[in-house]
């Protein structure tokens, strides 16, 4: 089933197939709070990653994570059932690949916060249908602020993030687009005009040629 694109009249012309939204930043940029944002907005759906990290108190089963052991996860991936994974001090995490290919199929967007080495996965495993969007701090001085303000980590992991965001910053070459993070409101309009330019784009429209041939058939008199 796919999501209708309407007409100013209301009448569905055109289906779409739906895009994955990637959104990546160093840690404290606000890429969670712009995916959030458009989860709660219901502008798409958010990505769950399995892991076989153990469950937190906090956590909850099938919202934070999906959690399995490590030969279950290695069953997936050895199965190409992962659009992405990464081992990440001891424990594993990845992205299945049959909800992801569920909700595009239904016209519905999914939204991913990973890494730029995540993104390349994903975009390897569906490239027609990846939209990537780099998210930048307005200075490296309101990084370590906002990550400070956070008041979630020791000093010793914050200086650590600080280290790793100048390397995960160098990756902004290989995004679509790019968001300067200084004010989130403006930052989350300028992601909701790129969710809508690409939802409009020509080869995501099912049904477009069938359309267009009907009105070129239309008799005027």
């Amino acid at each position: 089933m796919w999501s209708e694109v309407v007409s100013a009249n209301s009448n569905p012309v055109v289906g779409r197939r739906g895009l994955i939204l990637i959104l990546s930043s160093p840690s404290g940029a606000g890429k969670t709070t712009l995916t959030r944002n458009l989860v709660d907005d219901k502008a798409g759906v958010l990505s769950i990653s399995v892991t076989t990290r153990p469950k937190r108190p906090s956590e909850i089963e099938g919202r934070h994570y999906y959690f399995i052991d490590k030969d279950e996860f290695i069953a997936m991936r050895e199965r190409d059932e992962l659009l992405e994974w990464a081992e990440v001090h001891g424990n594993f995490y990845g992205t299945p690949r049959k909800p992801v290919e569920r909700t595009l199929a239904a016209g519905q967007d999914m939204v991913f916060d990973i890494d730029y080495q995540g993104t390349r996965q994903v975009r390897q495993k569906l490239p027609n249908d990846v939209v990537t969007v780099f998210v930048l701090p307005p200075s490296f001085k309101e990084l370590k602020a906002r990550l400070e303000r956070r008041a979630e980590d020791p000093p010793e992991v914050i200086a650590k993030r600080l280290v790793n965001a100048r390397v995960e910053m160098e990756r902004w070459v290989e995004y679509d687009y790019v968001i300067v993070n200084e004010d989130l409101s403006v930052s989350y309009q300028s992601l909701k005009a790129i969710q809508a330019a690409e939802r409009l784009k020509r080869d995501r429209l099912v049904g477009l040629p069938e359309f267009v041939q009907g009105l070129l058939s239309e008799n005027l008199d």
